[in-house]
């Protein structure tokens, strides 16, 4: 009796775990407040952070027929995309610690809300990492790849050119798909403004 009350507790527990997550609001709805100033940081920043508007809009509402949208046979999936900025995110994240990313052999296999709010949430702690820090301190920052015992290091730049715009890309061409599958991205957007028309 005393072990099935337990269990009960832990599904009632575990529900309304899910239910709480379920409402928490993703950052990156509507762009954050600019910078107070244009360090080298801070510049950066607003670049993920318009990043971060881009991406969740473009992800906003997708079907599970959008996800499985490809453009071409041999040409990435909206899901597929997804997975591949997510990805980056982590480089994105690591690179301000100089940490490296290590692509997991078996990697884990995520749900489209789980893989958008983990890409998200990477994004604006990326974000808050680089704000305001000096050109001096970014010197500082590395993207680093780790496969096995071989390491590559590059400086920032790299991310700059690569990752970030990369991820900008990618999300556009969400954009793109979802609108060919007959869903497109919420009319109100305003990227310039970064919020959306009420």
């Amino acid at each position: 009796m005393e072990k099935r009350f337990f269990v009960l507790l832990f599904v009632i527990l575990a529900f309304h775990i899910k239910i709480q997550a379920q409402q928490m609001e993703l950052p990156y709805k509507q762009i954050p407040d600019y910078p107070a100033n244009y360090s080298p940081g801070s510049l950066v920043s607003r670049m993920i952070d318009g990043l971060g508007f881009r991406y969740y809009w473009a992800t906003e509402g997708l079907t599970e027929k959008d996800l499985a949208f490809r453009p071409s046979e041999d040409g990435r999936s909206v899901f597929e995309t997804m997975e591949h900025i997510y990805v980056m995110s982590n480089n994105i994240l690591l690179a301000p610690d100089a940490k490296p990313y290590e692509r997991p052999t078996n990697p884990q296999k995520f749900s489209y809300e789980e893989l958008r709010s983990l890409t998200l949430n990477n994004l604006k702690a990326a974000s808050e990492k680089v704000l305001d820090k000096t050109s001096e301190e970014m010197e500082r920052f590395k993207v680093i790849f780790k496969q096995g015992e071989r390491t590559s290091e590059f400086p920032y730049w790299n991310m700059i050119n690569g990752m970030l715009t990369d991820c900008i890309h990618h999300s556009g061409q969400i954009v793109l798909m979802r609108r060919a599958n007959g869903n497109p991205q919420n009319p109100n957007v305003n990227v310039f403004l970064g919020k959306t028309k009420e």
